[in-house]
């Protein structure tokens, strides 16, 4: 045998086994529904109501939330009497949706046969984030800041039950953004953008129990979720863009990774051990291989600012809402999450 075919058939050896042993992409692209009504603007966040088959979005600057069948990805309803949404919740036993939206300074409360407005509970103006704690039924809405030309942000507690405020939380800043609650326990992690920490905090009493500065490695923190088995939380940064592991237990930085910019949201998916870290132009996921070390398995290609997204475990699938910007029209994605 001479010496080229050998060559030859060792390249076609590696190839297969290349080929045979690489890791599959973790997402595939399922579906698009174009949304050409839609002008240039961002969406915020994503809300799925799975019992219900709807999947709720919020087009922050065309001053609407969008309600899509999950069944069939299509448009069904359109709620316009908004300025700017932001963050939701539902509540499937009351059969309500409550709407954080900035520019009015308040929560929206409608009613989810018809849509149609039942209440509100005034907030400052620079209503943004929220999170809820399904125990107690409480909405906790970050406000006020410097969308409200203010000097500080609060985090208000709303009694989602009652339909009103039962108290607040003055940060020692006015940039605070995302939110994640632990189960075993009261605490609350906060990211404090404007002081590039995560403030940690009783939700029970209000109080600060501890701040842990991740400056050192990266800025501007956004985006934030939580592997509450593991005691890890992981925070995505906008200065630069990276995925940044913390340890719960005693705050520190145990690694961080390069990631895609500008990111809004970021989801922990437990059953396959991945992060969904949504940002502009891109959308990596993780491997989590143990709790102190994380490999980026796929850079997906996306859109301009298409950083508003949502891992639905009960159903697999991850979905990404995509903004109008010049000749891409404003659509939304959905991925199957492949093993």
């Amino acid at each position: 045998m001479n010496k080229a075919r050998v060559l030859i058939m060792l390249a076609a050896i590696f190839a297969f086994g290349t080929g045979a042993f690489a890791q599959k992409a973790p997402l595939k692209l399922e579906h698009t529904t174009p949304l050409p009504e839609l002008h240039d603007g961002d969406f915020d966040h994503l809300l799925a109501d799975v019992e219900g088959n709807r999947l709720f979005a919020t087009a922050e600057e065309n001053s609407k939330v969008l309600v899509f069948d999950l069944r069939t990805n299509k448009l069904i309803h359109t709620i316009d009497d908004l300025k700017a949404p932001h963050s939701l919740l539902y509540r499937a036993d009351l059969k309500k949706l409550f709407v954080v939206d900035g520019d009015l300074g308040e929560v929206k409360i409608y009613e989810t046969v018809s849509f149609k407005p039942v209440g509100s509970i005034k907030l400052r103006e620079g209503a943004d984030a929220s999170t809820y704690d399904s125990a107690a039924k409480y909405l906790y809405v970050v406000n006020g800041g410097k969308d409200a030309k203010l000097p500080n942000s609060y985090i208000t507690a709303i009694d989602t039950d009652a339909g009103k405020t039962v108290g607040e939380i003055k940060m020692d800043s006015n940039d605070v953004e995302g939110m994640a609650f632990e189960k075993s326990g009261p605490r609350m992690f906060v990211n404090v953008r404007g002081n590039s920490t995560v403030e940690v905090i009783d939700r029970t009493n209000r109080k600060l129990l501890a701040t842990w500065p991740i400056s050192e490695v990266a800025k501007k923190p956004t985006a934030i979720a939580l592997d509450e088995g593991s005691h890890r939380l992981f925070v995505g940064t906008r200065d630069p863009g990276k995925l940044v592991v913390l340890d719960t237990n005693s705050g520190k930085v145990v690694s961080s990774y390069p990631a895609a910019a500008m990111v809004d949201d970021m989801a922990y998916d437990g059953g396959h051990k991945r992060i969904y870290f949504a940002g502009t132009e891109f959308l990596d996921v993780f491997q989590q291989t143990d709790p102190d070390h994380y490999e980026r398995i796929a850079h997906v290609a996306t859109a301009f600012r298409a950083k508003t997204a949502i891992f639905v475990p009960e159903l697999n699938k991850y979905f990404l809402a995509v903004p109008h910007h010049e000749k891409q029209i404003a659509e939304l994605r959905v991925y199957d999450v492949v093993p």
